[in-house]
């Protein structure tokens, strides 16, 4: 895949000077291809990081670990209002 990038990060400037664009309008495309190459790569590369660190605690087995509710939380019963006056 970054070959296809660095070949079309040369070609369209190539081609935008075969076509009558300035040089410096051409070193611009060029450029701007080159940095939104470069942001999807690093991006590509986290995304593909974060599916692997998914597909590992996936796999990996839960040893001890049970799942609870939260703290203050109770199964059944009634829950009384937070701020009933005792007495």
């Amino acid at each position: 895949m970054v070959r296809w990038a660095v070949f079309s990060c040369v070609l369209v400037p190539v081609v935008l000077l075969w076509y009558g664009t300035s040089l410096a309008g051409a070193a611009g495309t060029a450029l701007g291809l080159a940095a939104v190459t470069a942001v999807c790569r690093i991006l590509l590369r986290q995304s593909e990081r974060g599916a692997a660190r998914l597909l590992a605690e996936e796999r990996a087995p839960h040893r001890g670990h049970r799942h609870r509710a939260g703290t203050g939380t109770h199964r059944g019963g009634r829950h009384g209002g937070g701020n009933t006056p005792v007495g």
